[in-house]
């Protein structure tokens, strides 16, 4: 073969071999010798194309490192590689040391590892392709969801709005029909007292011709005629009319509007949290500050159904007191009758977060399935596999669960978070002060909706679910 003239066109890329035979510029290497271990450009590499004392050599696609693919030990090139101890090896070492070990060459092995690669970048490949589709099939959903929803509501308002314009209209005609009535018997009672004017007026007349008379037969002849008057009308006295007639309808529409308005105030939080509370298949991470906490903020309120009797209740139901006497509540199978706990009104999905406030003694807060018993011994919130309850006390935490406690401890303070994602399974609980500590974290399957729980132990003590203001961060 003939030798070539290697021309360089251009700068040598940095992860290229170049040739360790050129003098100052380097060309790029186009074959490495194992017998020389050296590599060659073209230029250089002639020799072993034409010489009959390069028969022998072995060229091989340029390597970079030529020297560390040898055996420091035995000065051989390294073609087996050692499984067991995961690093390539000569022949020699593969007789001696690692005579026992699952060796393969390392050409074969490459070729298992490249097919078992490519096969798990394609699995992987076609796995994230379907994922991209299920995700491209979640938008497509949430979109439709979210058309629906605006659209279901703007429906359900103006129903709404329709409602209260037919009550309106049916309200004005009504007002409108009664004021006809009305008008009508005053103006009937009106016309007959005009006619007892004109009547008396027309006595008047007679009796003062009669007055100016010298018969005085004549006079008490027609006096008596005259002074017959007749009393079908009946007199009115100003002080027994009322002026504000139509005035308490006005009340009774107003009190109606405030009332609409009172739940709207009520429940408008509630509803805007159903919209934060849309969560996509991908996985969110947990909140790490308070105020990515409060996103997932929940108004709770305490079902008076489930409240112990010697519990207190306050009015806006949010704040249970352990009380000296037993209350008069209304007996329900609903009701705890053996410990001194109350459920919330409202179910729990998705991620809640919520904080409750104790007194100056302790209570514990607890999540639990609506199912969960109302008597005996196993209905204590941690008495069963249904409820997760964890107590606060001056001095001590702990976490109870199918009536395995567990002893914790933490800084203290008389504020309680509580973070559940029931899809994942976690619940944790925190201390609020001036920052947002971690107390205790769960990690289970929670089957079904759960409640919020308080569970308040000596007289004078309290809990109560705390009013939180919801960021909406998106």
């Amino acid at each position: 073969m003939e030798a070539t003239t290697a021309t360089r066109v251009g700068p040598i890329p940095t992860e290229d071999v170049v040739c360790d035979s050129c003098t100052g510029l380097k060309l790029k290497a186009l074959k490495s010798c194992l017998v020389c271990r050296v590599s060659y450009c073209e230029l250089h590499l002639q020799p072993h194309y034409v010489s009959p004392a390069f028969e022998k050599h072995r060229l091989v696609e340029p390597l970079r490192n030529l020297q560390e693919k040898f055996c420091l030990r035995h000065d051989e090139v390294m073609k087996i590689f050692c499984r067991t101890d995961q690093q390539a090896i000569c022949i020699f070492c593969h007789m001696d040391e690692h005579k026992d070990h699952d060796t393969v060459c390392a050409a074969t092995d490459r070729k298992e590892r490249q097919i078992e690669c490519r096969t798990k970048v394609q699995q992987r490949i076609q796995k994230i392709e379907r994922d991209v589709k299920v995700l491209q099939a979640e938008m497509d959903a949430i979109n439709r969801s979210a058309d629906e929803a605006v659209k279901d509501s703007e429906r359900i308002f103006t129903e709404l709005v329709h409602v209260i314009q037919q009550r309106s209209s049916a309200l004005k005609e009504q007002i409108r029909s009664q004021q006809k009535v009305e008008v009508n018997l005053v103006r009937e009672h009106q016309v007959k007292l005009e006619e007892k004017i004109t009547e008396l007026q027309e006595k008047n007349d007679e009796l003062e011709q009669i007055l100016h008379t010298d018969d005085h037969i004549q006079f008490l002849q027609s006096y008596s005629v005259l002074t017959n008057l007749s009393e079908s009308v009946e007199s009115l006295s100003i002080n027994n009319l009322s002026l504000a007639y139509f005035k308490e309808v006005t009340h009774a529409v107003a009190e109606t509007c405030k009332k609409v308005q009172d739940v709207l105030t009520e429940t408008w939080p509630e509803i805007l949290s159903k919209v934060v509370k849309v969560e996509a298949l991908l996985p969110h991470p947990e909140p790490k500050s308070r105020e990515e906490f409060l996103r997932y903020s929940c108004r709770l309120t305490l079902d008076p159904n489930t409240v112990n009797p010697w519990l207190g209740l306050s009015e806006d139901g949010r704040k249970a007191t352990v009380m000296k006497e037993k209350q008069n509540y209304p007996d329900h199978p609903d009701r705890f009758t053996d410990w001194l706990q109350a459920l919330s009104k409202e179910s729990l999905t998705g991620r809640c977060y919520w904080e409750v406030e104790r007194g100056t003694g302790g209570i514990s807060v607890a999540v639990a399935y609506e199912d969960i018993s109302r008597t005996g011994n196993e209905s204590g919130f941690g008495n069963n596999n249904k409820s997760w309850t964890f107590g606060c006390f001056d001095v001590t935490y702990y976490f109870r669960h199918n009536f395995e406690k567990l002893l914790l401890s933490g800084p203290k303070s008389s504020k309680i978070g509580v973070f559940l994602d029931q899809r994942a399974g976690i619940l944790s609980f925190y201390s609020i002060s001036d920052k947002m500590t971690l107390l205790h974290k769960v990690k289970t399957t929670f089957t079904r909706p759960l409640r919020a729980g308080i569970w308040v132990y000596w007289v004078g003590d309290t809990a109560e679910f705390l009013t939180l203001k919801q960021t909406h961060v998106l």
